[in-house]
């Protein structure tokens, strides 16, 4: 069966249109429900419409468990707006169910919970912990021929990388040169309550990977232009060993009074806010 199922060939204009329509779910989402993580979600968009439209392989909505399929985790589980905003423009369930974001009873939880919603790899929201589990799953592809070789992606905040636990995993996928495994980077520069500072400027960042032993680059993480070919690159690279890929993006990308603000990190617009920022984002 071809590798291309499951990858939809869109224009640039075509993404370009996504993106903006991912930011409007967004905001939709966050605002109808009163919470939720704004600016981490709006940095995030480009990076999930080059995945989920272009770079994953054997992805299909209607086959969600489908085995040989690569897998996506997203670790800054807290960004859960954008991934289900992503999965419902996929066709993984319908826009609507966006209305029920974070309800008592609803699949969509603030964090993604594998067995209530279709289409989440793994549960998440403990901070540093996805790489890990994404580490697992790129050693079960290589130990189950059956699984196809499929490739696992990792989306990581960069305050997030201050966890211990992310350069433990970094470093024994690196000494193993694991095949399989692709970190994304959501380098926006801003955390809970500040910003993330020079030690984590993203060809640090970068750097740090590479001395983990694992092939590392950056790329400016708006531009689909380029964020499309340095994600098949490295999903392509992976199939040596270890990649991580820094996309160097901007908090609540999209919205200009949310952009690089870090009381935007978990906080939802108002009324009055939220039709300024649809009016800004469009889709």
């Amino acid at each position: 069966m071809s590798e291309q199922i499951g990858v939809l060939q869109g224009s640039a204009g075509e993404l370009e249109a996504r993106a903006r329509r991912l930011r409007r779910l967004i905001l939709d989402t966050v605002h109808r429900a009163g919470m939720g993580h704004t600016g981490g979600s709006l940095s995030e968009v480009e990076i999930l419409v080059a995945l989920y439209f272009r770079v994953l392989r054997n992805i299909d909505p209607e086959r969600p468990e489908r085995p040989d399929r690569d897998r996506f985790i997203l670790s800054k589980g807290h960004a859960s707006a954008g991934l289900y905003a992503a999965l419902a423009l996929r066709g993984y369930f319908p826009e609507s169910l966006l209305e029920g974001y974070d309800e008592l009873g609803s699949p969509l939880q603030a964090h993604p919970d594998m067995g209530r919603a279709p289409g989440i790899d793994i549960s998440t929201g403990s901070l540093g912990q996805g790489l890990s589990c994404g580490v697992g799953m790129a050693l079960a592809a290589q130990l189950r021929p059956e699984l196809g070789g499929f490739r696992t992606f990792v989306l990581l905040g960069d305050g997030e990388l201050q966890e211990g636990q992310v350069w433990e995993a970094a470093e024994y996928a690196g000494a193993l040169r694991l095949p399989g495994i692709v970190a994304v980077v959501d380098c926006n520069g801003v955390q809970l309550s500040a910003p993330t500072g020079p030690s984590l400027a993203p060809e640090r960042i970068a750097d740090r990977w590479r001395a983990f032993g694992w092939e590392s680059s950056v790329v400016a993480g708006h531009d689909l232009g380029a964020l499309v070919p340095a994600l098949e690159a490295a999903r392509h690279g992976a199939g040596s060993g270890p990649v991580a890929l820094v996309a160097r993006t901007v908090k609540g990308r999209g919205v200009s009074f949310m952009e690089g603000r870090c009381e935007w990190h978990g906080k939802a617009p108002n009324d009055e806010e939220y039709a300024r920022a649809i009016g800004e984002v469009g889709g």
